[in-house]
């Protein structure tokens, strides 16, 4: 399922219009951020936007915070927006570990945070970025160590971050492409290019071999490819622009 990324268009209220524009644009699904729900009242408005405008939320991102802490609340907003894949997105700079020996603990963390959800028929994964790929002194990668220490939790795969990183995306689907539930499909803009987007580009015209990427992708149990620009300055041009180029690979 070609999905969207709602957090494109956080700067593009409201929520009833990006949905329909996405509708228009031949998307099926989208994705869900935390901030979308801060609680249950939020969510249930939210799960009758996305049900309105006919398009569904298969997966949704899920701060560590309210996995770790209220994980009953955490399955009763997916349930109620239609969610079946729970995705832990991130780590903030003050909190990300230094060592080895922090990211095989942060693994941990991960994998007891998973059970409740996997036991209720959750999948649950895990959201690159950039500095997962960042070599440690001893040289070890913090995602290595996350995934050797969380043997339960899948991958939403941030190809652009993995590059953005410094690895090879393809060496990466190829090593973990079994525990691939999602991908994230954006594209880096040439060098220099696109300083007002940070940088990034509508999907296809950028840097990344998303032909290659996306083959690769296809082999794995990634069932969910979803488009996502992190600051586009029109999000319809990036939305239409994206899903024009994925049904073309």
């Amino acid at each position: 399922m070609f999905s969207y990324q709602l957090y494109s268009s956080r700067n593009f209220p409201p929520l009833a219009d990006t949905l329909r524009m996405l509708k228009t644009a031949g998307y099926a699904g989208v994705e869900g951020f935390a901030a979308m729900y801060p609680d249950e009242d939020a969510a249930q408005g939210v799960a009758a936007a996305v049900k309105d405008a006919g398009l569904v939320m298969p997966t949704g991102h899920f701060d560590l915070a309210a996995l770790e802490d209220n994980p009953d609340g955490v399955i009763r907003m997916a349930r109620m927006l239609g969610i079946n894949t729970i995705i832990c997105p991130w780590l903030s700079p003050d909190d990300r570990p230094i060592d080895a020996t922090g990211w095989q603990a942060l693994g941990r963390r991960l994998e007891v945070a998973a059970r409740p959800f996997l036991a209720a028929g959750f999948k649950f994964g895990w959201h690159n970025h950039d500095f997962e790929f960042h070599a440690l002194p001893g040289g070890q990668l913090p995602q290595d160590l996350i995934f050797a220490a969380a043997p339960s939790v899948g991958w939403e795969i941030d190809v652009a971050w993995v590059i953005k990183g410094g690895a090879d995306p393809l060496a990466y689907i190829a090593r973990y492409g079994s525990r691939i539930l999602t991908a994230h499909i954006k594209d880096i803009a040439p060098k220099g290019a696109k300083a007002d987007e940070d940088g990034w580009a509508d999907v296809g015209t950028g840097v990344v071999d998303w032909p290659a990427c996306y083959a690769a992708l296809r082999a794995t149990p990634c069932a969910h490819f979803i488009m996502e620009h992190d600051n586009p300055s029109d999000h319809a041009r990036f939305a239409a622009n994206s899903i024009a180029t994925a049904k073309g690979w």
